[in-house]
């Protein structure tokens, strides 16, 4: 059985796939079993997502934060947040499955994006309601009812000629999705007349664990990315809603 690598050699090897993107090689000692399955339920320990979680936050905390704070002071943003009515649900359900469908699950299954990419960004734009319910369940449902009734057709592999192209192309793929993913946080800010120069710094957060999240796609599996993005909201909005219970006062 491979040894598990330590957080630090994680790290090295992520900041080497951003400099280079690329869809190989996987992590060593990956079981040989159903490719479809793995990439749902990925064997990567929750003990280490949260280590991940706990990294980025840290960064967050220290470098990018300040920086996305000092960009929103100077344009005049203020975030949407309302602290009297923390978005649990959103936060720690909805936005990771829908945006972890919408931005990243297609960097391994691009195959079958032109189909399924639709009703994952409808279901984005249109919240976490009835409609958007529906449209993530038939996005589920056009992912699993294949792998189940029609197995071999789900098996089907891409031609080689477009498999090449690709993996040439999958630079590109893996960072337009990480900026794409940041830019649509910046509806997460009252962006008043913030001038263009200062939106990517708003967002700079997003991006970097944009990055970090579809590293975590590619290597584990969708279910892996979606796991940790929820960890990774949960953790700010539980640290806001501990301060107003002990400080009630601050959301006034």
């Amino acid at each position: 059985m491979a040894e598990r690598p330590t957080l630090r050699r994680e790290v090295r090897q992520f900041l080497s796939f951003v400099r280079r993107p690329r869809l190989a090689p996987r992590p060593a000692g990956r079981r040989a079993a159903d490719g479809f399955w793995q990439d749902w339920f990925p064997a990567v320990s929750l003990g280490r997502l949260l280590q991940w979680a706990l990294l980025m936050w840290a960064v967050n905390l220290l470098f990018l934060g300040p920086i996305a704070v000092m960009a929103a002071g100077l344009g005049g943003a203020t975030h949407r947040l309302n602290l009297h009515n923390i978005p649990w649900l959103t936060a720690l359900l909805w936005a990771p499955l829908v945006e972890e469908l919408v931005f990243r699950y297609g960097l391994r299954r691009v195959k079958n994006l032109w189909w399924l990419l639709p009703p994952a960004v409808a279901a984005m734009l249109s919240g976490p309601g009835l409609a958007g319910g529906l449209l993530v369940a038939a996005f589920m449902a056009a992912c699993w009812l294949p792998y189940g009734a029609y197995r071999p057709l789900a098996r089907n592999p891409l031609p080689w000629s477009i498999r090449r192209r690709y993996v040439r192309a999958f630079p590109w793929a893996f960072h337009l999705a990480s900026v794409a993913f940041s830019a649509v946080h910046l509806y997460n800010f009252n962006l008043a007349q913030t001038p263009a120069w200062l939106l990517p710094l708003l967002v700079l957060p997003q991006w970097v664990t944009g990055m970090v999240l579809g590293w975590q796609r590619v290597r584990h599996g969708i279910g892996a990315a979606i796991v940790l993005h929820a960890i990774f909201n949960g953790g700010p909005l539980l640290l806001v809603w501990l301060v107003l219970q002990a400080a009630p006062d601050l959301a006034l």
